[in-house]
């Protein structure tokens, strides 16, 4: 069954494993790794700590109507936040708009308390800011 699922009048939610497997970061990270994680929190957030490889475009931003970056486009989305709560704003939007896309629960604060990796824009150990 797939996690992107949706659940009756929006978009789907995932956890940060689920998360963290579909885009790359779990134990086995090869595996069923197909989906862009996307970060649509503000920039000194995102300075602060952010999940490698993630790609950076914030609820403002993307609610303008900018479009998703070019490494997110026509793949799966998972989207995160600090909590949770901008990011399942995102994701109904985006499936809204047509695009595959879920929330992961909990956000980078559930990121970071699992222990998956969070670095800052240097590329050292990151914060939840």
């Amino acid at each position: 069954m797939s996690i992107f699922r949706r659940r009756t009048g929006g978009a789907g939610r995932v956890t940060v494993q689920e998360a963290a497997a579909r885009t790359g970061h779990g134990r086995s990270a090869a595996d069923g790794a197909d989906a862009v994680l996307l970060d649509v929190r503000e920039p000194y957030e995102w300075r602060a700590g952010h999940v490698p490889g993630a790609v950076h475009l914030p609820l403002a931003a993307l609610s303008a109507g900018t479009e998703l970056p070019g490494e997110a486009q026509a793949r799966p989305v998972v989207v995160i936040c600090r909590s949770g709560n901008r990011s399942q704003r995102a994701a109904e939007l985006l499936v809204s708009r047509g695009t595959e896309a879920v929330d992961v629960i909990g956000g980078m604060r559930d990121w970071a308390a699992a222990g998956l990796p969070v670095v800052d824009g240097r590329g050292r150990t990151g914060t939840i800011a």
